[in-house]
């Protein structure tokens, strides 16, 4: 019986886990075409979390949910939150002195990072099979972006890997705070990240009434629609799965970008970027193969103890 709760959970946290990256995905393609409409990216960032946290203080309002958060889950919390927060500041300021492809691709190393990280702050053993794992991910994403070589400046590269260091950071804390049920997780955690994001977008200027957001209604809608459900499936993903299996799904993220791209704006996807995508879909598999049988194995482990 434990051993298929714990298949169970494995499972719906990978699933979770993909649905969150496929809306992620969509969210960078809408983002684009916002940009093209002139919304900033801070902008979009501000105005998605701020409507995070009113649709969640709305919802716990009609549902007579609290927000109180066990004591033992401060210090997970707030790191989860501020991680959070670090993540999409350090990554969208990367992109003002790198490439996109090349930032998305230091991105793109926090699974590798998660997973050697994971032997020394979780309970998990090193795995030789599930880094392999995460390298044929990681080859495959470089794949499908296509990485341009040019014009790398030291601050951009300082930036996408602190965001990689971060990312990694905020799988740790999200598993961490599982316990936290999820209406104060996702209040709390924006509530942090709400200041810095308010932050970036005062220093680089820019910041517009709501009214600038009608000027691309579906772009707009779409990518603050991606970031909600993908935040969410992440954090519920988090509270099921391990920090090592979930990071190794979200390498996803770029395939559904650059395929949702294609259909959408009709950009060209060469031989190269589908034998990529072909590589993480593989390596997406293996993980789910991977954590599995590792689910069957921890609670006979127990049960031997």
């Amino acid at each position: 019986m434990r051993a298929e709760t714990a298949r169970t959970a494995s499972r719906h946290g990978i699933a979770l886990a993909f649905a969150s990256a496929a809306a992620y995905g969509s969210n960078i393609v809408s983002a684009q075409l916002a940009g093209q409409a002139g919304l900033s990216g801070p902008l979009l960032v501000f105005y998605r979390v701020f409507i995070m946290l009113a649709l969640v203080a709305g919802a716990a309002w009609l549902l007579r949910a609290n927000f109180r958060v066990p004591r033992d889950q401060y210090r997970a919390l707030l790191a989860f939150g501020l991680t959070s927060a670090l993540v999409g500041s350090a990554y969208l300021s990367s992109v003002a002195f790198l490439p996109v492809t090349v930032a998305a691709v230091i991105f793109y190393t926090y699974p590798v990072i998660i997973v050697l990280a994971e032997p020394l702050l979780t309970p998990a053993r090193f795995s030789l099979d599930r880094l392999a794992v995460a390298l044929t991910a990681f080859l495959g994403v470089g794949m499908v972006v296509g990485p341009d070589l040019h014009g790398l400046d030291p601050r951009g590269l300082a930036l996408a890997l602190a965001a990689s260091l971060a990312a990694a950071a905020q799988f740790f804390a999200g598993s961490a705070c599982a316990a936290t049920p999820l209406a104060p997780k996702l209040f709390w955690s924006h509530l942090l990240i709400l200041p810095v994001t308010a932050g970036i977008l005062a220093f680089v200027g820019g910041f517009a009434l709501p009214s600038a957001l009608a000027s691309a209604p579906m772009a707009v809608a779409i990518t603050v629609g991606g970031y909600l459900v993908g935040f969410l499936f992440q954090a519920m993903a988090l509270a099921r799965v391990a920090p090592g299996p979930a990071a190794l799904t979200f390498c996803a993220e770029p395939v559904f970008a650059v395929g949702i791209a294609a259909v959408m704006l009709g950009e060209r996807v060469g031989a190269l970027q589908y034998a990529g995508g072909a590589l993480v879909v593989v390596a997406i598999m293996a993980n789910v193969i991977l954590e599995q049988n590792r689910a069957r194995r921890v609670p006979a482990l127990s049960l031997d103890r």
